[in-house]
């Protein structure tokens, strides 16, 4: 059976579901795909060329419409943070994959659109890219966070924080008003406090 590029990364990323990224070896992916590893090499020329097209893959799964007519851009960035932390949970250590992983022509036009409907929205080239860039790795972080003890609920930080902050009461009123670290309500939580901060540096940065 001939091998196509396409073929292998849909195979390497289910074999990342199954298996971990650890585990994901091209000796495995090989054996999955009933070739010889060397096979592989005609197709990638390392493993890390591997692992950014199934990034790259991964990227186009996130749906991504220009910034419509009157639309806050905050709202819309939002969103697209949003779907993009839904597709890291779907697959198990995405986010493990995407941290070092270098952009491909995959995600050009994902970018471009980015990049044109701030423009609209008053952002100059600059503090867009690096808006985009911030945003994606608070999304990254965050998730790495949460697939590094994926059955881990957040109300068991608070259970934790009782039991260590006991003899701290200052300490734990605080603790248990802010709410766990993990979970749906901080990471909207940080993720307002990036979009205001970009905000802010674009108005200070208008001519």
């Amino acid at each position: 059976m001939a091998l196509e590029r396409d073929m292998i990364v849909a195979t390497a990323l289910r074999l990342l579901n199954e298996v971990g990224l650890d585990r994901l070896t091209l000796r495995r992916l090989a054996t999955e795909l009933g070739v010889q590893a060397p096979a592989l090499y005609w197709h990638f020329k390392n493993k890390q060329e591997l692992l950014d097209e199934m990034a790259d893959a991964l990227t186009r799964e996130v749906p991504l419409r220009p910034l419509g007519e009157g639309e806050p851009w905050q709202d819309w960035l939002a969103e697209r943070m949003r779907d993009q932390r839904r597709m890291l949970n779907s697959h198990r250590d995405a986010a493990r994959l995407f941290v070092g992983a270098r952009p491909g022509p995959g995600t050009h036009p994902a970018l471009q659109i980015a990049l044109e409907s701030l423009d609209r929205a008053g952002f100059s080239p600059r503090e867009a890219l690096r808006g985009l860039f911030t945003l994606d790795h608070y999304v990254t972080g965050f998730v790495l966070e949460e697939q590094a003890r994926p059955t881990r609920e957040p109300e068991e930080d608070l259970d934790d924080a009782r039991r260590w902050l006991a003899d701290r009461p200052s300490l734990l009123a605080v603790f248990m008003e802010s709410g766990p670290p993990h979970g749906d309500e901080a990471f909207e939580h940080g993720l307002s406090l990036i979009l205001e901060g970009i905000r802010t540096r674009n108005m200070a940065a208008a001519p």
